[in-house]
């Protein structure tokens, strides 16, 4: 396996943790939503919210450790590859068309985190796509 197919595992599996972290922040105090993400509006932030939000947190969690595990599974990488256009796409929403979280740090994190995730990870299928001609040349 390639040294960046290395680099790459141990990232998706530090993100896994914080996400990890993440979700049992959300479970335990609604109020760190209101007060790190969704400060444009944290009257809109409720247990209900911060629940859901903390599943959502855990299922991203799961599939990025699931694939820092097996990350030459194909379905699982471009899944894992979703997670993050999906939390870039939410975050971005929610500064630029909701209104309901400003660009702070506990914004502009999730969003430099799902950024790099997602140059690296699409990086990442080059290397793959290599090490998959190579073991079909061996094969052969």
């Amino acid at each position: 396996m390639s040294r960046f197919l290395n680099v790459l595992r141990s990232w998706l599996v530090m993100v896994s943790v914080i996400a990890a972290g993440n979700t049992l922040q959300s479970f335990r105090d609604h109020g760190f939503l209101s007060e790190k993400l969704y400060t444009a509006s944290p009257g809109l932030v409720n247990g209900l919210q911060a629940r859901t939000f903390g599943v959502w947190t855990l299922l991203s969690s799961v599939i990025r450790c699931l694939c820092a595990i097996d990350i030459r599974n194909r379905t699982l990488y471009h899944i894992t590859l979703f997670t993050f256009f999906l939390a870039l796409a939410h975050f971005l929403s929610e500064v630029f068309i909701y209104h309901t979280a400003a660009l702070t740090i506990g914004v502009m994190a999730p969003l430099m985190v799902a950024s790099f995730s997602i140059l690296g990870m699409l990086i990442g299928l080059q290397y793959l796509e290599v090490e998959a001609l190579s073991q079909n040349k061996k094969k052969n």
